[in-house]
């Protein structure tokens, strides 16, 4: 991780879950699990988070705000869909207003299945994020330098 100049930090959003992804979010962050040990900092602010995370499948009502929260994100970030619900709407995917899985709204760069899904799966996959994380910075990094070589400055 030597691209990092800080801790990462995670937003959290419960699409519309029956909240039992959520507990084990919430199970991530305690003594007995530790994802701070990773460096890892819980913020309530899209405009600091560098991963999202969600759980539950997109519906009719919270589409734009998904779509919201990630838009403030800066650049480079990473989605991860916790849960089958954040995957494809499990069993709620019949419903009239599900509209399927965070995938349908945003891109999402990794999925962690389970219903719900295990505190241990939770964290492996903001571990594979952080991997995605820091292969974006990389890359992100090195087109910067290229658009300052090439003398074009607006996006600095």
């Amino acid at each position: 991780m030597s691209v990092f100049s800080r801790s990462p930090w995670i937003i959290h959003y419960d699409a519309s879950s029956c909240n039992g992804c959520d507990i084990e979010v919430l199970a991530c962050l305690t003594p007995l699990y530790d994802l701070e040990r990773f460096g890892i900092i819980n913020t309530g602010n899209p405009k600091h988070a560098d991963i999202f995370l969600v759980t539950g499948g997109v519906n009719s009502r919270n589409e734009h705000v998904v779509r919201n929260i990630y838009e403030q994100m800066p650049d480079p970030k990473v989605v991860v869909a916790v849960g089958i619900c954040a995957i494809n709407g499990n069993f709620f995917a019949e419903c009239y207003n599900i509209r399927g899985g965070i995938d349908k709204v945003i891109p999402v760069d990794v999925y962690v299945p389970g219903c719900a899904a295990r505190p241990e799966s939770i964290i492996d996959g903001v571990v594979q994020a952080l991997g995605i994380l820091e292969k974006k910075r990389t890359e992100f990094e090195r087109n910067r330098a290229v658009r300052v070589v090439k003398g074009s400055h607006e996006s600095l």
